[in-house]
């Protein structure tokens, strides 16, 4: 029991009515804690911040590579082919 109120005694809490100070809240979300929130002194909910990810640079493929696999040395003129289905549709 005591490791239960030591918990919520550091855990900041907020009450209905001071949800609408949101500074304070965007500062506990975003050092990482669980924010309570309270109605009379019982708890109905925990707001948790959402877990960082870390920003990995995106890995494309060698577009280049596959072009000249599958299509070789060819040149492939597309603009004459668009030009020259633009009257079929």
């Amino acid at each position: 029991m005591c490791h239960i109120m030591c918990h919520i005694g550091n855990m900041p809490s907020v009450n209905i009515r001071q949800l609408r100070d949101t500074r304070r809240l965007k500062a506990w979300l975003r050092a990482g804690n669980t924010v309570e929130l309270r109605e009379r002194n019982r708890v109905i909910a925990r707001i948790v911040p959402e877990k960082q990810h870390e920003e990995r640079p995106v890995k494309y493929p060698d577009f280049a590579a596959r072009r000249q696999k599958i299509f070789g040395d060819r040149v492939l003129s597309i603009v004459d082919d668009l030009i020259r289905d633009r009257g079929r549709y």
